[in-house]
């Protein structure tokens, strides 16, 4: 009896691990053609694979300086074969475009992905596209400006208060770490 409550344990397991692996793969069957194209309309208006295009270009030249470094007097052989093996895997960027249609199909519905779309390929869209990344670092950069001047201003009116209620002794040491202004 015992053996079999093991059993009834292993079996339950296994479903567990069998619905795990197998409920992504079903989940995958779900996405339709509609889906998938209007994911891959979404992510080319926003260039959101572009960033991938240098992966294989840059393994294929990490290997070439790694061989190359091994056998330097094979370097010509080393470097054509690197790149024609490289071409050949080019074609492989297809899965993980079409990977990133699926998720963006999963992701968003049709609906929402036309909209990604439409307003990307708008005029405001290329141009948050292009310009965003810049606006972007120029808030961190104006929020790290405000952080230090209320840094400061906090350690100076805090520092003042308690200095005015705390008797000498109690007095607490200025904020060694407060970021000094620029001068």
């Amino acid at each position: 009896m015992i053996n079999l409550a093991g059993l009834g344990r292993t079996v339950a397991a296994t479903a567990i691990i069998l619905s795990a692996v197998m409920v992504p793969a079903v989940r995958a069957q779900d996405v339709t053609d509609e889906q998938v194209k209007a994911a891959r309309a979404a992510i080319e208006a926003i260039n959101a694979t572009n960033g991938f295009d240098n992966i294989l270009p840059n393994l294929a030249e990490r290997l070439k300086t790694n061989l190359i470094q091994s056998s330097p007097n094979h370097q010509e052989l080393i470097t054509k074969t690197v790149d024609e093996k490289a071409l050949e895997l080019a074609v492989r960027r297809a899965d993980l475009e079409r990977e990133a249609a699926t998720i963006y199909a999963k992701t968003f519905t049709v609906d929402q992905l036309n909209a990604i779309t439409a307003f990307y390929t708008s005029d405001a869209g290329k141009k948050l596209l292009k310009d965003g990344p810049i606006a972007s670092r120029e808030m961190i950069k104006a929020a790290d400006i405000w952080a230090a001047g209320i840094s400061r201003d906090l350690n100076t009116a805090a520092t003042k208060e308690l200095g005015a209620t705390l008797t000498a002794g109690q007095q607490p040491v200025p904020d060694a770490t407060a970021e000094k202004p620029a001068q």
